[in-house]
């Protein structure tokens, strides 16, 4: 497995630990943002990552039959998980604000899923997916994610998540913002509200 000091030094050096004042997906605030999307532009630098990840999901769930990831964030680590485990992974997409499955996707019913994402900081993407396994009668076996970030303050998720890295980062309301976040303009990054 990699390290938490090389993962880290990935991230740094592919400018997906980002810091300022960002607004998430979720509408918390936070000093830090973690973009996924800029680790995974680099193959070859990602890759021990991701392949770090597959090696834990295989450890903890013996039988898969689906990998789901919610566009846009987990498109990539979907595939590239699906591809290390040799699954079939599908992703979901948002229509009129709701996780549809398009593209002629499917979840067979009584298949086993597992749900991946790129970072789960509420879990309110994963807990939209969860929604489509169970509307298709399937079975959720847990969720996955290169970079868990939630707290317990955050997370929505009560099972148990399998994450190549756990990086704990605060996040406010936009009500509660420390002195230091309140004079620094204020990114928003996140992909929930794109149409």
């Amino acid at each position: 497995m990699l390290s938490h000091k090389k993962s880290l030094s990935i991230l740094k050096k592919t400018n997906a630990l980002l810091e300022g004042h960002f607004v998430l997906s979720s509408g918390l605030h936070s000093p830090k943002y973690i973009q996924c999307a800029k680790l995974l532009s680099y193959p070859h630098l990602s890759k021990d990552i991701c392949e770090s990840l597959a090696k834990k999901i295989k450890k903890n769930f013996k039988k898969i039959d689906l990998i789901l990831a919610p566009a846009m964030g987990g498109v990539i680590i979907g595939y590239e998980i699906g591809r290390l485990l040799k699954k079939e992974t599908i992703f979901c997409e948002r229509v009129d604000g709701k996780f549809k499955l398009r593209r002629g996707f499917n979840i067979k019913k009584n298949s086993r899923v597992l749900i991946i994402e790129d970072v789960i900081t509420t879990g309110k993407s994963s807990l939209e997916c969860v929604k489509l396994i169970k509307k298709s009668k399937a079975k959720h076996l847990g969720f996955a994610s290169i970079i868990n970030r939630s707290s317990k303050k955050s997370l929505k998720i009560k099972s148990k998540i399998i994450s190549h890295l756990k990086i704990e980062v605060p996040t406010y309301k936009k009500n509660e913002l420390p002195d230091e976040l309140r004079n620094i303009k204020i990114t928003k990054p996140g992909s929930r509200f794109l149409k």
